[in-house]
C-alpha cells in the first residue's frame, strides 16, 4: 500500500486509501497537503453571572454548618452550667427579683408554712422517677399531677409557689392525701423555675379549675395571691403516700451534629457540581 501511494505521489495520480480521496494535480497542490492539526484552547470557559450566583448555593450552607458548629458548642456549655447548677449547695432564697431570675435551676433554701387551701394542680404529666443506676428516666405510662401549693415564707411578708411533686390522678383530690398535708413551719428545698411559654399544640390553662396545663406564673400567681416565685420541691422532702419531688425535667435539645452533617453534606455536593461543569468540564 505504501509503495502504491508512493507511485500516485510521482505521477501525480490519484490515490484512493480506503475511504480517503487525495488529488495530486500538480507539486503546487503537493506542498499545499499539510498534517491535521488540533487546536486545544487555552481559554477558561466563562463562569457568567448564572455560575457565580449558582455558587451561592454551597457557600451558604457551608457558612450554615460552621454555624451549627458553634450552636453545638453553645448548647453542650449550657447543659453543662445546667448540670453543675443543679448539684450545687442550695443557698438562701435572695430577696430580689432581678436576683432570682438568674438563678434557674439553682437550689434555695425556704422556710415557712404550706398553705394546702389554695393549692393548684399542673399536668397530665408522667412521673419522673430514679432507675436502679444514677439517671432518671420519665415514665409515660404512669400519668398524674403536679401538686402546686402556695408557701409562706417565715423570714418575710410573702407567699411563694413550691411544686410539691407528682401525684397519680385517683390522688389528685387533697382528701385522699390528708396525711401528707404538712402542717406547722418546715424547711424546703428546691429548684428555682421560671415561667415558660405556652407549649405548640397545648391547650389553653383552665383558671377556673385550679389545672394548668404549662407553667404559666402570671396566671398562678393570679390565683394564689402568691409571688412570681416558683421552686420544684428536690426529692429529699418527700412523703409516704404524698406528692413525689425531684419532678424537674432537665432537658435541652442538642440536635446539632445532624444538622451539623446536613449542611456540610449539602455544602460539598453542590460544590462538586458547580466545579464539575464550571471548572473540570471537557473543552
Amino acid at each position: 500500500m505504501n509503495a502504491s501511494i508512493l507511485r500516485a505521489l510521482r505521477a501525480h495520480k490519484p490515490c484512493i486509501l480506503q475511504n480517503h480521496i487525495i488529488f495530486f494535480s500538480n507539486g503546487v497542490c503537493l506542498n499545499q497537503i499539510h498534517r491535521p492539526v488540533f487546536r486545544q484552547s487555552n481559554r477558561s470557559p466563562s463562569i457568567g453571572a448564572y455560575g457565580i450566583f449558582m455558587l451561592i448555593i454551597p457557600a451558604a450552607s457551608f457558612g450554615l454548618g460552621v454555624w451549627q458548629v458553634q450552636r453545638k458548642t453553645w448548647k453542650e456549655q449550657l447543659i453543662a452550667e445546667m448540670t453543675d447548677r443543679i448539684d450545687s449547695a442550695p443557698i438562701e432564697l435572695p430577696g430580689s427579683f432581678d436576683e432570682i431570675r438568674e438563678l434557674e435551676y439553682r437550689p434555695v433554701r425556704v422556710r415557712g408554712t404550706f398553705l394546702h387551701d389554695k393549692e393548684i394542680y399542673m399536668g397530665p404529666r408522667g412521673l419522673l422517677q430514679k432507675d436502679t443506676g444514677a439517671n432518671n428516666f420519665l415514665s409515660l405510662s404512669i400519668q398524674g399531677y403536679h401538686v402546686i401549693t402556695p408557701f409562706k415564707l417565715a423570714d418575710r411578708d410573702q407567699t411563694i409557689l413550691v411544686n410539691r411533686g407528682w401525684v397519680l390522678n385517683s390522688r389528685l383530690k387533697r382528701h385522699t392525701r390528708a396525711d401528707t398535708q404538712i402542717e406547722g413551719v418546715v424547711d424546703v428545698i428546691g429548684l428555682v423555675r421560671l415561667s415558660e411559654t405556652r407549649p405548640n399544640f397545648s391547650v389553653k390553662n383552665q383558671e377556673n379549675t385550679n389545672l394548668y396545663f404549662y407553667r404559666d406564673l402570671e396566671a398562678m400567681c393570679a390565683a394564689t395571691g402568691a409571688s412570681p416565685i416558683f421552686l420544684d420541691q428536690t426529692v429529699d422532702f418527700n412523703l409516704p403516700g404524698g406528692p413525689t419531688g425531684g419532678q424537674t425535667v432537665v432537658t435541652l435539645r442538642n440536635e446539632h451534629l445532624s444538622y451539623i452533617i446536613t449542611w456540610f453534606s449539602l455544602s460539598a455536593a453542590t460544590m462538586y457540581m458547580w466545579l464539575k461543569r464550571y471548572v473540570f468540564r471537557p473543552v
